[in-house]
């Protein structure tokens, strides 16, 4: 974001601009990242190049939790300055890794949708997918939620915000999960038709002109 700052006395002031709430975990919040090269001002930067004066702002917590997101929805909520155009939901991931029963990933998610649609705001619901190691069962009940709730809160569903970094060792960091910033790149490239969608949907007045 630290790009935009030269070029603030041309674009408008940013408190008019619409805001894109990035509410996740690690891949969302840029881990071991330079804040520059995160998943919110990567995303940020490309809508901008395409013509969409926006602001992405980054609700991204490492470690966080479908819990932990639901929990700390309305400090962040009521901590911003205007209502988002969209909201970005990114969560689950650490569920899936720590072995959380998926029931509770999907009461999580279910609250935190509700929440956003009883406010009016947008989602994007960027989903996960389990490991094979957890078993059929395990895998089948994660890898149904996101789809299900989607459908149930009428959010735009992307259905997997790794798609095309996961398991590619070139776009990850050396830890082999979280990705790099060519990786980053990657994922915002595939999502942008998705975001940019779910914009033009919610007639987000995010358009430059002249």
């Amino acid at each position: 974001m630290g790009l935009a700052l030269p070029a603030a006395a041309q674009q408008p002031s940013p408190a008019a601009e619409p805001v894109i709430l990035a509410l996740g975990d690690s891949l969302t919040a840029g881990y071991q990242l330079p804040s520059q090269d995160g998943f919110t001002a990567q995303l940020e930067r490309a809508l901008r190049a395409r013509g969409r004066a926006v602001r992405v702002h980054n609700a991204g917590v490492s470690g966080d939790t479908s819990s932990g997101g639901r929990q700390r929805l309305q400090w962040v909520l009521n901590g911003l300055k205007q209502k988002p155009a969209l909201a970005i939901v990114e969560l689950g991931a650490n569920d899936m890794l720590r072995g959380i029963d998926p029931s509770v990933t999907r009461a999580n998610l279910d609250a935190i949708l509700a929440e956003f649609r009883k406010r009016g705001i947008p989602v994007v619901l960027a989903g996960m997918f389990s490991s094979p190691t957890l078993g059929v069962d395990y895998v089948d009940r994660f890898n149904r939620l996101y789809p299900d709730l989607a459908k149930k809160h009428g959010a735009t569903l992307y259905p997997f915000f790794l798609k095309g970094v996961a398991f590619n060792p070139p776009l990850l960091l050396p830890d082999g999960l979280h990705p790099n910033a060519r990786g980053v790149d990657v994922i915002v490239r595939n999502m942008l038709p998705t975001i940019e969608g779910a914009l033009t949907k919610a007639n987000a007045p995010a358009v430059r002109r002249g």
